[in-house]
């Protein structure tokens, strides 16, 4: 056709329409655009509906959300079923308000979703949507129903326009029956009914549904328990961007469940998970980078991770950066950090770091405002009858953190706590032990660190093998008081190391067996205990758990001695002038400095 044809030739906005999407079929789009615009301009719906799409889509023209927003709304007034669809759907995300008004104005330019659904406004064009018969605007409207605030909210019409939905087949319409059953399921059959839905949904790709599709089957949920699909649909719906699916996907990619083992994809999507705001998957990574294994350790890399999760609200992130603070790993040491995140924690619920942040600053850790602080959120805790909460504020009065030292009121937290908490059972009883803050009484003192020890606690269970050694506070029991000793040095008590060596090397109420003795006090010795290096010295010298060496006695002579043991410096020069008397000390049994040990210090 001539030029001359093409300018005399009128067409409808139909034909403009037409030749306009066939333009853009054939990625002309300037062309399209201007056709498709050229049909709108003439008050044609579906013209108006699609220059609404591609002015949002950026087609043929600059993306422009008002101007996109504003011709739909145009082609939705008009009665366009899908431009209501769409135009709800945007209000949900945001819409700017500048989309109600046809005037331009220069602010109109570059702005973008809001972010803050306007629910009414979403309901109002739902609902059109849906009395013109659209499925998704149905879906779309049960979901405004179900989901929107109190004043619109109506869970019962929202179930019949999820049904209407659903009978069209609209997968969005099972997700919202789905939902809506596993809210309101009262037994396996209607579970089951729920998950149904559920499923249909997640055949239609719809990512929320293959995200819970993953729980149902991780779970055994309404559905028979499968690994394989639960792993499986989690990575689906991983693929459509659901964040919870990205993390547990990549969690399952790195510990091999269901799929086989991969941990550089299970951390690219963890990472993916995380960059998108799930807290939980930062931590993960956190811990992943922190603890190494498969991955080399990278705590620069996992401080990084434990602070986004932290500045999210997750607990156990927070505590886990305190931590890092304390030592220094990945971080510059920082204690005032350190407290920082252990406070914030503590706040979220973390009841181990409220312990942390206690030891922390009963060691000098902190400001002074953070000292202040934690003392009164422990006394308010503990007032409220948290045991937890009442150990950490009787620390606080024992020791004068954040307040006057105040041992009285010291003992009466620590008592309350004592009822359930192992720590203040040992603390209560070496206050009863010392009369701190309460009338010596050493039977009942060792009554509380026998509680304490008999659930494990590696301090108390040492503590406690020294009173039985000693006779503190009831009978000498030597055979009780080495399992003691040993159930603690198993959990590496060093002065249980030193004390098993002991018991085991003469002297007591048990069988010696100085080999044993020898494997004790080298694994306190290892670990710089002077007292259990004197006796690797003594041992190795003499012979007394085996072949003599002198060469390494006198090494760990040296060790005792460089830490200030005189008796270390004696026995080091008779065993160099073998032909020299062999003074009292130097003859003392295996089994000297047990009950003399000391016992830990409460602060």
């Amino acid at each position: 056709m001539s030029l001359m044809s093409r300018l005399f030739t009128r067409r409808t906005p139909e034909k403009r329409l037409e030749h306009g999407l066939k333009l853009i079929e054939e990625e002309d789009f300037t062309g399209g655009f201007a056709e498709i615009s050229a049909a709108a301009q003439t008050g044609m719906p579906e013209a108006q509906f699609r220059v609404g799409r591609l002015y949002l889509d950026g087609i043929g023209i600059p993306r422009d959300l008002v101007e996109g927003g504003r011709w739909l709304r145009r082609a939705a007034q008009a009665g366009w079923t899908e431009a209501q669809f769409v135009l709800a759907t945007l209000y949900l995300l945001g819409l700017p308000d500048a989309v109600e008004s046809d005037t331009f104005e220069l602010s109109d330019v570059a702005q973008n979703i809001t972010g803050t659904p306007n629910y009414p406004r979403a309901a109002h064009w739902a609902k059109l949507g849906a009395g013109g018969g659209s499925p998704d605007a149905q879906a779309l409207y049960g979901y405004v129903l179900s989901a929107g605030p109190e004043d619109i909210r109506n869970p019962d019409e929202a179930l019949v326009w999820y049904r209407k939905a659903a009978e069209a087949n609209c997968a969005q319409g099972h997700l919202g029956l789905g939902l809506a059953g596993l809210h309101s399921a009262q037994s396996d059959e209607e579970l089951a009914q729920a998950v149904h839905h559920l499923k249909i949904a997640a055949d239609g790709n719809v990512g929320s549904a293959l995200y819970l599709m993953g729980i149902a089957y991780e779970r055994g949920a309404g559905i028979s328990q499968d690994v394989v699909a639960a792993t499986a649909s989690y990575g689906k719906a991983a693929e459509h961007n659901v964040r919870s699916a990205q993390a547990r996907y990549g969690l399952a990619l790195i510990e091999g469940r269901g799929i086989e083992r991969n941990i550089s994809r299970g951390e690219t999507w963890l990472r993916k998970a995380a960059l998108a705001g799930d807290f939980e998957a930062a931590a993960l990574l956190g811990d992943i980078y922190a603890r190494g294994g498969d991955l080399a350790p990278n705590y620069l890399e996992a401080a990084n991770w434990y602070r986004a999760a932290a500045e999210g609200g997750h607990a156990a992130a927070a505590r886990a950066l305190g931590l890092l603070f304390v030592t220094g790993a990945g971080v510059t040491r920082n204690e005032e950090e350190a407290a920082k995140w252990f406070r914030l924690a503590t706040q979220n619920g973390d009841s181990a770091s409220s312990a942390d942040l206690g030891n922390l600053l009963l060691v000098g850790g902190g400001t002074s405002e953070d000292r202040l602080a934690t003392r009164s959120l422990y006394e308010q805790a503990a007032q409220s009858g948290d045991l937890i909460a009442a150990f950490n504020f009787g620390v606080c009065l024992a020791e004068g953190v954040g307040a006057e030292r105040d041992e009285e009121q010291a003992a009466i937290w620590m008592r309350k706590a004592a009822e359930g908490i192992v720590n203040a059972q040992y603390w209560y009883g070496r206050m009863l032990i010392e009369g701190r803050g309460v009338p010596v009484d050493p039977q009942e003192g060792r009554e509380w660190m026998r509680k304490a020890a008999l659930e494990g606690m590696a301090d108390a269970e040492h503590s406690y093998g020294q009173l039985l050694v000693k006779g503190e506070g009831g009978p000498v029991d030597h055979a009780e008081a080495a399992e003691m000793f040993e159930r603690s040095a198993v959990q590496g008590n060093v002065g249980s190391m030193f004390a098993m060596g002991a018991m085991l090397g003469g002297g007591h109420d048990l069988p010696e067996d100085r080999e044993k003795a020898l494997f004790w006090f080298r694994k306190a010795a290892d670990q710089g205990h002077p007292a259990a290096q004197l006796m690797m010295g003594r041992y190795l010298t003499r012979g007394l758990g085996g072949e003599p060496d002198i060469e390494e006695g006198c090494r760990w002579y040296r060790k005792a001695e460089a830490q200030g043991l005189s008796q270390a410096t004696i026995e080091l020069a008779q065993t160099l002038r073998p032909s020299a008397p062999v003074s009292p000390e130097a003859a003392a049994p295996a089994s000297q400095g047990v009950a003399e040990t000391a016992h830990p210090a409460i602060g």
